[in-house]
Order: structure tokens, then sequence, then C-alpha cells
């Protein structure tokens, strides 16, 4: 159904009906449930620190020994702030805060994954580029540039790629 054709049937319909069909969407749906929980009560902060102490854990786990390293526990943090509309300073940080916590769990153990390098820079690609387009880049410059100098100090296997990456940026 096209965005036109919705909108012309929810226009057809008494007001009694479309709050009934938002409820079961509501009641059904947990993505439907969670961005309106969000747009009435955003608590950004809570689930700013909610999702850092996640994305610690998985490299600094304090129930278990063995850290998971799981870029995609960010990921999935990331792809919902965006679906929810936090604000783009919050969403940076969070960018931020995963690469800088994968960084000092690197500077004390050997990383031996070629993929690990491959994601942190993918990671990096992407807050950059989220920076540039949202123009915060002035208020991210010094960490951005801190991850940089941090993969030459410990010497990543792609690290020209984020000076490039970073060059690009400046």
């Amino acid at each position: 159904m096209s965005k036109r054709n919705l909108k012309k049937y929810l226009v057809s319909l008494p007001k009694e009906d479309l709050e009934e069909q938002l409820l079961a969407l509501y009641e059904k749906f947990a993505d439907v449930k969670a961005y309106y929980d969000f747009v009435f009560n955003p608590k950004e902060e809570k689930l700013e620190q909610e999702a850092k102490v996640k994305i610690a854990n998985e490299y600094f786990p304090t129930k278990s020994k063995r850290p998971k390293l799981r870029r995609s526990v960010a990921q999935k943090y990331i792809k919902h702030f965006l679906t929810l509309g936090v604000d783009p300073f919050v969403l940076a940080d969070i960018m931020l805060f995963n690469i800088e916590t994968a960084q000092k769990y690197s500077a004390k153990r050997e990383m031996r994954y070629g993929s690990f390098y491959k994601s942190m820079l993918n990671s990096y690609k992407q807050v950059v580029d989220y920076v540039v387009a949202n123009g915060m880049a002035p208020n991210f410059k010094a960490r951005i540039a801190a991850v940089q100098n941090e993969a030459f100090r410990q010497k990543w296997e792609n690290m020209k790629e984020f000076e490039r990456i970073y060059d690009n940026f400046e």
C-alpha cells in the first residue's frame, strides 16, 4: 500500500476506529510500543546509559570472564536510536563510545582477528559520516582524532585507512 492510499484510508476512518487500530498496533508490535513510549517519555539519558553499559559489557564483562566482542550489540542500539529519533549528539556519543571501548580492550590484549579491525573501521567511518551529515564536526573532532591516533599508537593493521578517513573528515 502506498503512503498516499494509506492516508486516504486513515482519513476515511471514524476517530474511534482509528484509535482502536493504533491501540492494536501498540499492543501487537514491540517497535510501535517502543516508539510511542519514547515519544511520550523521552528518557534519552537513561537509554544512553543503558546502551553504554551493554557495550562496555561486551569488552569488559561483569558477570562472566570471557568478553564477547560483538559489534552487533552497539549496531543494534545505533539502529534503534536512529529509528526513535534520538538526539544526534547522543547517538554520535554512543558511536564513539563503542570504538573507544574497543580500543581500551585492544590496548590490553592483542587482537588476532582481522574482522575486529575491519569492524572498528566500519564503525569509525559510520560515526565520521554521521557527524559530518549532522553538522557536528567541531563538537566531536577531538574524539574522532583521538580514535585515529589510538589506532596508530596500537599499530592496528588498518591504521592507514583510519588516517585516510580522518584526512577526508578535516
